[in-house]
C-alpha cells in the first residue's frame, strides 16, 4: 500500500481553522486525525471499508480494481473517506485543490459529529481500527493453517448472509449482548439435558464472545438431528449459524469475526441518507457563511453542484439529506408545524405563515440524534418538500425501451422511498426452526411487507446456507397470496406451496 502521511503546511492551517468553525457552529465530535495519501491508497482503503489491515479477500480486490478504473477513467473520484472510531481517521486525496481540502474537512467534522452523537452508532466498537487488524491477523493465521482457497470459500458464504442479522441488537451494550449470548447458550444446555434419551442432541456450540479475552472455545460434536433451540432474537441468523450449525473451531470464529463487523457497519447502512446529509448541510454551511474565500466562489458552487445532482437510476442521500435538514430548520423557525399549523386551510396564510420562532437549529440538532433514515423520512418528508424538490417515480416503459415517470402522486413516491429503506434495503428473514419435520433441517420465514422474495438471490442464499447447517435448508414466503417454501436438500430445489 502506499503511504500515508499527516497534515502539514497549509493544509494543517486550514484543518485548525475549519475545525474552529465546527465547534462555534456547536458540533461535538472525538478527535479527527487526518491523512494525506494519492488517489491509489485511497482506493485500497474504500475497497477495504477504510481500514488498511482488513482480512485478505478477492472480493477487496475486485472494488479496489473497479474504483481504480473509474478514477482513471474519470467516471468517478474518492474525494474524502472517515472512519467511525475514537480518534475518526479521515483520509484526504492529495491531488484535491485546496478548495476541496476545506469542503471535505468541513464535510468530515459532519460526519464526526453524527458518528458520536447519533443513537443509531452508541454501542458501535470505536476500537474498531485495532479490532479489524485483530481480525486480519488471525484470519491471515487460518489461511495458512488450513489453505487459503478453502478460508475464502468459507467467507464467500458467510458474506451472503452477512445481511441477515437484526438491528434491534445495536441497542445492547457490549455486555448486555454478552448476556443474551449467554441466554441463548443457558436455553440450549436446558433444552440437551431434556433429551438426553438421545444423547447426541442438541448441544451448543461454545464461544467466547468477548474479542479482548481469549480465542472461542472449541465446539462440543453434535448431532444434526435435534436443533429446535428458542431463538432470543430470530432475525438474528448469523448467530444462530453461529450457535447450532456443526462448525468446526476456526470456522466459528471467523463467523464471530465477520458477524462483529457486520454489526460494525450495520448503523452507516440504516443511516446514509441523514449521516451524508449532516454532512453536506454542515460543509455547505461552513463554506459559505466562514470558510469560502471570493476566490473560491465559484470552484465552490461547481464542486458543490457536482455532489448534490441528482442520479436518473437513484435517489442521491447527500440531496434529500441535506434538503431535509433545511427543509426541517426552516419549518421550526417560522412555526410551520404542529396542530394550529396543520388544520389551517387558508392557502394564503398557510404561504405567508411565520411565527419567527427560531427553533430550527436546535430542531435539526435534536432530529440527528434520534432518528435513522425510516423515521427521518416517516416523519419529516411532507408534500410541500415532495413537491418543491420535483420528486417522482419512474419504470421502465418496454414499448418505448425508456425510464419514464410512472407517478407524482406524494403518497406513492414517500411509501417507496420507505420500502427501500425498510431493513436497510434487505427482506426481513426470521428462524422459524432448526428441526423442521423433526429432521433437523433449517426453516427461515421471510416477512412480507409488501414486496416479494427474489427466489434466485433466495436460491444462492439457501445453497451457501446448506453448506454451513449441513443438512437441508428451506425458506417460507407469500407469493399471490399463497405460501411457499423453498427447499434445497445439497443437490435440487423443490417449491412447494
Amino acid at each position: 500500500m502506499s503511504r500515508t502521511k499527516p497534515l502539514d503546511g497549509e493544509l494543517l492551517r486550514i484543518r485548525d481553522e475549519i475545525h474552529g468553525y465546527a465547534l462555534e457552529f456547536g458540533l461535538d465530535f472525538h478527535e479527527v486525525r487526518f491523512e494525506v495519501c494519492d488517489y491509489d491508497t485511497i482506493n485500497i482503503l474504500a475497497a477495504q471499508g477504510g481500514f488498511p489491515s482488513r482480512y485478505p479477500h478477492w472480493r477487496f480486490g475486485m472494488d479496489y480494481d473497479q474504483l481504480s478504473k473509474g478514477y482513471a477513467y474519470g467516471l468517478q473520484k474518492i474525494y474524502e473517506m472517515v472512519i467511525n472510531t475514537n480518534p475518526c481517521y479521515a483520509y484526504l486525496l492529495n491531488a484535491n485543490h485546496l478548495v476541496d481540502q476545506k469542503i471535505v474537512m468541513a464535510h468530515v467534522y459532519g460526519h464526526a459529529d453524527f458518528f458520536k452523537n447519533n443513537a443509531w452508532f452508541a454501542n458501535t466498537d470505536r476500537n474498531m481500527m485495532a479490532v479489524m487488524a485483530n481480525h486480519g491477523t488471525k484470519i491471515r493465521r487460518y489461511m495458512e493453517k488450513y489453505g487459503q482457497n478453502r478460508v475464502e470459500e468459507f467467507i464467500d458464504r458467510v458474506n451472503s448472509i452477512e445481511n441477515l442479522i437484526d438491528v434491534g441488537t445495536l441497542f445492547e451494550t457490549t455486555e448486555s449482548r454478552r448476556q443474551s449470548d449467554e441466554r441463548m447458550k443457558v436455553a440450549s444446555e436446558e433444552i440437551a439435558n431434556q433429551t438426553d434419551d438421545r444423547s447426541n442432541a442438541l448441544k451448543s456450540f461454545m464461544r467466547a464472545k468477548d474479542r479482548n479475552q481469549q480465542g472461542p472455545v472449541a465446539p462440543v460434536e453434535e448431532a444434526p438431528n435435534l436443533r429446535d433451540k428458542k431463538v432470543v432474537s430470530p432475525r438474528d441468523v448469523m448467530y444462530y449459524i453461529l450457535d447450532n450449525a456443526p462448525l468446526e473451531e476456526w470456522e466459528s470464529d471467523i463467523l464471530g469475526i465477520l458477524r462483529d463487523e457486520a454489526y460494525y457497519f450495520l448503523p452507516q447502512r440504516l443511516t446514509k441518507i441523514m449521516n451524508e446529509g449532516w454532512a453536506s448541510y454542515w460543509h455547505s454551511h461552513i463554506m459559505t457563511t466562514r470558510a469560502l474565500k471570493a476566490s473560491e466562489i465559484i470552484d465552490y458552487a461547481d464542486h458543490h453542484a457536482g455532489v448534490m445532482a441528482m442520479s436518473k437510476q437513484n435517489i442521491n442521500p447527500y440531496k434529500i439529506g441535506i434538503e431535509l435538514y433545511r427543509d426541517i430548520e426552516y419549518r421550526w423557525n417560522t412555526g410551520r408545524f404542529g396542530k394550529e399549523y396543520n388544520e389551517c386551510e387558508d392557502m394564503a396564510v398557510k404561504h405567508s405563515w411565520n411565527k419567527d420562532l427560531g427553533l430550527g437549529r436546535q430542531k435539526i440538532f435534536d432530529v440527528r440524534k434520534t432518528h435513522n433514515d425510516v423515521s427521518f423520512i416517516d416523519e419529516f418528508f411532507t408534500p410541500e418538500f415532495c413537491e418543491r424538490q420535483q420528486l417522482f417515480t419512474y419504470k421502465f416503459n418496454p414499448r418505448t425501451g425508456r425510464n419514464e415517470i410512472e407517478t407524482r402522486d406524494f403518497m406513492d413516491i414517500k411509501n417507496k422511498l420507505l420500502t427501500q429503506l425498510s431493513n436497510f434495503g434487505s427482506p426481513v428473514i426470521e428462524v422459524e426452526s432448526g428441526n423442521f419435520q423433526n429432521r433437523g433441517e433449517l426453516l427461515l420465514r421471510h416477512v412480507h411487507q409488501g414486496v416479494d422474495l427474489d427466489f434466485g438471490y433466495a436460491s444462492d442464499t439457501l445453497r451457501n446456507l446448506f453448506a454451513l447447517w449441513k443438512r437441508p435448508v428451506n425458506i417460507t414466503s407469500r407469493q399471490e397470496d399463497q405460501n411457499i417454501t423453498l427447499s434445497f436438500d445439497g443437490k435440487e430445489f423443490k417449491q412447494v406451496k
